[in-house]
């Protein structure tokens, strides 16, 4: 008696089962199975199940997997079924930038204590570029998708600014003419150039004063003084000192040995050291750095072009008439 009890309960169980097993049904389906790196591909889970019943379904937040993420959010679709049932379509737009066989596994989908399984599907992601790996370097997956130019937003803003470019001008004219009662443009007269010697010479007498070098700023000190003597030699001599190094200055003044060799010998001291500290970091000695500024003197002194002033326009004084 107790053996068909237990019989008639194991079959009222799997009969049970099954039941629920046909009042819930779970497809899982992928759009595509290859995809490219970065590509993107629908992965859908239709749940087919009686209407008012509440089905616990997997809840997914970036991922599905590890490699596999999810670029729109859930898309859930109810639709009524033939057989009375509901079917209810959860859909997620998937990709992957790995280029690997990724495996997805069942998820459980649970009704009042039953769970079935989704079936597992593949997703192939397949790197369709060859990559040089020895260059190490970032290449898009994807071309730069480049906008269409838009000519009317540029032609609207060159207008703009033209009717405020026009209106400040009108302001600036009225401003000129009606209040400060002066000529819209004034002509100045251009600053007389001082003469090449009296430039350097104040340059001279600025680094002199500051010290540079005695503030641990050698290669400054040396630097000013080259460039003030490159200035004042491309003024007096009319050679592009600041495009040449210090030999090929040198070379351009070397019949500065024959008309006066001591400046010329001046010449070359300051040079060779300011190279020296410059580029090889020379750690050059108190007294060379105070003759180096005392040969950038001797230079400019001893270079000095006498400027005769133009008599053309002087008016000759008017001799007094005697009685």
């Amino acid at each position: 008696m107790i053996k068909r009890i237990l019989f008639f309960l194991s079959i009222f169980l799997l009969a049970n089962s099954f039941l629920h097993a046909q009042n819930l049904t779970v497809e899982a389906r992928i759009d595509s199975t290859v995809i490219f790196i970065g590509g993107q591909t629908a992965l859908t889970f239709q749940i087919n199940q009686l209407p008012g019943k509440k089905v616990i379904t997997p809840i997914f937040s970036d991922t599905i997997i590890g490699a596999l993420e999810i670029v729109e959010p859930l898309k859930a679709d109810t639709t009524k079924a033939d057989n009375g049932n509901i079917l209810v379509k959860q859909r997620y737009v998937i990709t992957s930038f790995d280029d690997s066989l990724l495996y997805i596994p069942p998820y459980p989908f649970v009704l009042e204590g039953d769970t079935i399984w989704s079936k597992s599907l593949s997703l192939k992601v397949v790197q369709p570029f060859q990559i040089d790996t020895t260059k190490n370097e970032i290449a898009d997956i994807k071309p730069v998708m480049e906008p269409p130019f838009n000519w009317k937003a540029v032609w609207r803003i060159a207008l703009i600014v033209l009717l405020i470019l026009l209106i400040a001008i009108l302001i600036f004219i009225l401003v000129r003419k009606l209040i400060q009662k002066k000529p819209i443009f004034e002509n100045a007269a251009p600053e007389p150039e001082l003469p090449p010697h009296v430039v350097a010479l104040a340059q001279l007498e600025r680094i002199r004063n500051e010290k540079a070098w005695q503030q641990n700023r050698t290669k400054q000190f040396h630097t000013e003084i080259t460039d003030t003597l490159r200035v004042y030699i491309e003024k007096v001599y009319n050679v592009p000192c600041m495009e040449m190094t210090s030999e090929e200055i040198i070379s351009n003044l070397h019949h500065l040995k024959f008309e006066n060799s001591k400046i010329y010998t001046s010449l070359i001291q300051i040079l060779k050291l300011a190279d020296l500290v410059k580029f090889a970091k020379w750690d050059a000695t108190p007294d060379e750095h105070e003759k180096s500024l005392s040969n950038a003197y001797l230079f400019v002194n001893e270079t000095i072009i006498d400027e005769q002033p133009d008599v053309t326009n002087i008016i000759p004084p008017q001799t007094p008439k005697g009685d």
